[in-house]
C-alpha cells in the first residue's frame, strides 16, 4: 500500500508518494490551494491519489517548538477531516516542526538552488521529508 505525503500550508500543498514497499518518498507535485477562499485542491488531490494507488494519508502537523498545537496545526487538522470525509482513507498526522526549514537547507547546501527556484519546490520537499520521517518511524509498510 502506498501512502500520500502532504505538508498543508495556507497557498499550496506540497504532494510525496511513497513506493509499494514503504522504503521511500518522492516528491510529486505543490497543488496551489487558497484556504481564505476556501479552495482545498481536493480535486487534484483525489486525482493523485487515484493515480498513485495511495492507501492513506500521512499530515505533517506543524507543532509549535513548546510541543503545543497552534492555528497552523488545528488548520492541518481540519484538513485532515476533509480528506477523511471526501475519501475515506486512513489518515496519521506526524509532528513536521522545522520540515520546511530543513528542506530549504538541502536545497540551498547539497544543490545550492536559487531562492526563486526554491519556492517552486520547496512544499514538495517538505512533503518528502515528511512521508519519509514518518516511514522511517514505523517500519515498512505491509500491502
Amino acid at each position: 500500500m502506498k501512502l500520500m505525503g502532504l505538508d498543508v500550508g495556507s497557498r499550496t500543498v506540497g504532494v510525496a508518494v511513497s513506493d509499494a514497499f514503504g522504503w521511500t518518498a518522492q516528491g510529486v507535485e505543490i497543488v496551489r490551494i487558497n484556504e481564505d477562499e476556501g479552495v482545498f485542491g481536493l480535486d487534484r488531490i483525489g486525482e493523485l491519489a487515484k493515480e498513485h494507488s495511495v492507501g492513506g494519508f500521512v499530515l505533517g502537523l506543524p507543532k509549535n517548538m513548546n510541543n503545543t498545537i497552534g492555528p497552523r496545526a488545528e488548520a492541518a487538522q481540519r484538513y485532515g477531516d476533509m480528506l477523511t470525509e471526501r475519501f475515506g482513507l486512513p489518515i496519521d498526522f506526524i509532528d513536521e516542526r522545522l520540515t520546511t526549514v530543513e528542506a530549504d537547507r538541502m536545497l540551498v547546501e547539497q544543490a545550492d538552488v536559487s531562492r526563486k527556484k526554491r519556492k517552486k519546490v520547496i512544499d514538495k520537499l517538505a512533503a518528502a521529508l515528511i512521508l519519509q520521517n514518518y516511514l522511517d518511524a514505523h517500519g515498512k509498510l505491509t500491502k
